[in-house]
């Protein structure tokens, strides 16, 4: 089984699994948080698209779908918005974008790495990604943070990987909040 067939095949079970998760909650489903520094449905979604457009453009080497189609303008969002690492503060006071808007950037975005996983040969999936390192991160206690290291190994095929299991935790937290805010099998 090729890794391009994987991949695939998780990106596809995670939309699944999302689509079925978000399927039927109202706007204040969505903008729930279960206290003030808590993410909401769709805080975390927001946050999942972003890091899928960040993830895939990042290997390609080429500007997110965020900044070229202006979907941060359409989302009343600033361009650098990583939709990652808000303080407690701006996690309380997020805007999240209006399904109309969320709905055809992840599509925009999943569309392109489909696209992309499709123009891969196998070889590709051995290629060393440059990722430049992140800017440093701010305690609690306001002093910076060490360097985080990436979680995986920097080639192609371990980040798109990764990005799967990205989305596949954060449809796990989509779902239990929605059984939080809606009940048990609801």
């Amino acid at each position: 089984m090729e890794i391009k067939y994987i991949i695939k095949t998780g990106l596809d079970l995670t939309k699944r699994s999302l689509d079925r998760t978000l399927d039927g909650l109202t706007t204040e489903e969505i903008k729930w948080q279960p206290k003030n520094d808590a993410n909401s449905i769709g805080l975390i979604l927001f946050h999942t698209i972003r890091a899928e457009d960040s993830m895939v453009h990042r290997i390609q080497g080429t500007p997110q779908i965020w900044e070229t189609a202006k979907w941060y303008q359409k989302m009343n969002k600033a361009v650098d918005d990583g939709g990652a690492h808000y303080t407690a503060e701006q996690v309380h006071n997020f805007v999240v974008p209006d399904m109309k808007d969320l709905t055809p950037y992840a599509a925009a975005v999943r569309k392109n790495t489909l696209e992309y996983l499709e123009s891969l040969r196998p070889e590709d999936f051995d290629r060393k990604v440059e990722v430049p390192p992140r800017p440093p991160q701010m305690g609690p206690d306001g002093k910076p943070l060490p360097p985080m290291k990436p979680p995986f190994e920097q080639i192609v095929g371990a980040m798109l990987f990764y990005s799967v299991l990205h989305i596949d935790q954060h449809a796990g937290e989509i779902s239990y909040l929605r059984g939080l805010k809606r009940g048990m099998d609801k």
